[in-house]
């Protein structure tokens, strides 16, 4: 069968991704839909200590399947329903949900489903998004941690400042991938994905040191990120037709003044 492999791949794991399809062929025949690679060597950031990541999608999974875990291979096996499964922000499957973010599909024998269902994986909805952000409260939880830190800065405490920032920085990542609708990498990819699939406003050469800048205790920081959450949150809430954003942000009052000063 012919597999479609990212050019970064090499000989090596090429082969033994070729095991996998023509195991999974021989077990399962017809039910035997596709082949997602993903992990590091999906993305080309593979060392020579990675294992392969590869999802095995089958129409329906039997109760019992011979798969393969080895310091080489890390292979689980996926029905197409389950690929197809959206879980929602805060469950228990939320994060499985970027591992098929940027995740190569090398063989889609379903007509098109298990690439359409990979997509939706590391996609947000706009409706997810406004959940994400006002409902689930990632927004105003940004808020909250960066007002309390630019507090402390204010009052001469240095430490609990800085702790207050770092504590901000899983919620701020939420609102921006929310409103990029996309699903918020884990930090090992974070900085690749922003050099390599960009985020509309957040450029990585700006918010890369933002991050740093405000793990490192600088007050500035906060005050720039915000003036560019409350931009992002105005074209947010325009493409939307409704002001949830904006008004989590207006319902601060004067204490944004913390923010501008």
């Amino acid at each position: 069968m012919d597999l479609t492999f990212p050019s970064h791949l090499s000989a090596e794991r090429r082969d033994l991704l070729i095991d996998v399809a023509d195991r999974a062929e021989r077990t399962h025949g017809d039910a035997f839909l596709g082949l997602v690679l993903s992990g590091s060597a999906g993305r080309g950031l593979a060392t020579e200590r990675s294992d392969v990541d590869v999802d095995v999608i089958l129409a329906s999974v039997p109760e019992r399947v011979a798969t393969a875990k080895s310091s080489a291979l890390d292979e689980a096996t996926t029905s197409l329903d389950e690929l197809e499964e959206l879980p929602t922000f805060g469950s228990d499957g939320w994060w499985y949900r970027w591992s098929y973010a940027w995740a190569p599909v090398l063989l889609d024998r379903s007509g098109g489903a298990v690439t359409e269902a990979v997509r939706c994986q590391a996609s947000v909805t706009p409706e997810e998004a406004d959940s994400i952000l006002i409902e689930h409260d990632r927004l105003d939880g940004w808020l909250n941690y960066a007002y309390r830190s630019r507090k402390s800065d204010r009052d001469g405490r240095a430490l609990e400042s800085r702790l207050d920032a770092v504590e901000s920085l899983p919620w701020l990542l939420d609102t921006i991938f929310s409103i990029a609708g996309r699903v918020r990498p884990y930090h090992k990819y974070l900085p690749w994905e922003l050099r390599e699939h960009p985020v509309e406003g957040w450029p990585a050469d700006v918010l890369l040191p933002l991050l740093t800048r405000t793990a490192d205790g600088d007050p500035a920081a906060l005050r720039e990120t915000f003036t560019l959450v409350a931009s992002a949150c105005d074209e947010h809430d325009a493409a939307r037709g409704h002001t949830l954003t904006t008004d989590t942000i207006r319902g601060w009052g004067d204490e944004l003044e913390l923010f501008r000063g």
